[in-house]
């Protein structure tokens, strides 16, 4: 049986994967911690409600209709599948809606690579220099020299 997303057309807007609404949705359901932990729950592979509302209910004392409410705010903003199984509904992680956010955040991330790159490459330098008794300045005009 197919794995399907509430949120087939979803309100208010475009839903394009990447589209400024898709990634509204996706942090304003990730911005509660309980709809957090459920994406951590599913992040171990797909599980039924009941298991869902269980490990909730154990956790933090959440009745069954608010963990409903919680995984429905998680389907519309396309962060998790559900599917039917007889009588019982089977929840995942969409990989699809969390790479939306992956990707925004990646942008944030790779800035802060470039600096620690050029870093390393500077304390490796240091140490190439040291090892052959130079300074570092002569290490790097050796550097661009040749």
């Amino acid at each position: 049986m197919p794995r399907t997303s509430a949120a087939a057309g979803g309100a208010g807007g475009s839903r394009g994967e990447g589209s400024p609404t898709a990634r509204r949705g996706s942090f304003e359901a990730l911005g509660d911690p309980v709809r957090r932990r459920l994406v951590e729950l599913l992040a171990a592979g797909e599980q039924p409600a009941g298991a869902l509302v269980d490990a909730l209910q154990a956790e933090a004392g959440i009745s069954q209709p608010a963990v409903s409410q919680h995984l429905r705010v998680l389907r519309d903003a396309r962060l998790v599948t559900v599917r039917a199984e007889g009588t019982r509904r089977l929840y995942a992680v969409d990989a699809a809606g969390l790479d939306v956010v992956r990707l925004w955040l990646a942008r944030f991330a790779d800035p802060f690579a470039q600096p620690l790159d050029a870093l390393k490459t500077e304390l490796a330098r240091g140490r190439r220099a040291r090892r052959r008794g130079t300074s570092p300045r002569e290490e790097d005009a050796a550097d661009r020299a040749g």
